[in-house]
């Protein structure tokens, strides 16, 4: 897997009023994080999948396509087992972590600016499929597909109401019913493609449009 290196910051978690597309459980607060971390440059895809796991069910099969059709709980179960075989820490990304990361040190809706076509695939433009990862242009620290393509499982359990203060290396809450999935879809329309944008689901839940990428503590 490509990683890309991902810097510690500050930034500001959650989208304005204002935006077009602007939820109420987006709002802005400051985050910091306190550590640097490497992210996969892309979503898994099946052929990695496949690497590890015995089984792919994923609805558009393709060995380059990224995998689908997987649980939260199956994702974490890969990434433990890729830290058995590599010896590094593998894991979901937090929701903080994944917003940082997708922003790339921008405040816009999207990454590369007002647009998303040049940087997604989404129900406009992709045919109600997914693509292989990366043909569209990365953000500024080299991460492909941050918006549409497949939506990507994080670790926190989601909770609707962010923190009012300012946050050092969130994780979310301690428990809840349902898990944060981010970067919206091949088949959501833009405004659930933005960097602010939430959605979450079960645990066990699989779905069609959702995969994920990988993050990988420095230090282990």
């Amino acid at each position: 897997m490509e990683l890309a290196f991902i810097s510690a910051g500050t930034f500001a978690m959650g989208s304005p009023d204002t935006e077009r597309g602007h939820q109420a459980d987006e709002s802005l607060h400051q985050v910091t994080l306190s550590q640097p971390f490497r992210m996969g440059t892309k979503e898994v895809t099946q052929a990695q999948w496949l690497g590890i796991m015995p089984h792919n069910r994923s609805n558009f099969p393709g060995e380059h396509l990224p995998v689908e059709k997987i649980s939260w709980r199956e994702a974490v179960a890969f990434c433990e087992k890729l830290s058995e075989r590599e010896g590094h820490k593998y894991r979901l990304p937090t929701e903080a972590e994944w917003e940082y990361a997708c922003r790339a040190g921008t405040e816009g809706p999207f990454s590369g600016g007002e647009s998303l076509d040049s940087l997604g695939w989404y129900q406009r433009n992709s045919n109600r499929r997914s693509h292989e990862p990366g043909l569209k242009i990365p953000n500024a620290w080299g991460l492909y597909d941050m918006h549409g393509n497949v939506s990507e499982w994080c670790l926190d359990f989601y909770q609707a109401e962010y923190p009012e203060d300012a946050i050092i290396d969130p994780v979310g809450p301690a428990k809840g019913s349902s898990r944060v999935i981010r970067g919206g879809s091949w088949g959501y329309f833009d405004k659930a493609c933005r960097s602010g944008a939430r959605s979450s689901a079960p645990e066990s839940y699989q779905f069609v449009q959702t995969g994920f990428r990988v993050v990988v503590e420095l230090g282990h």
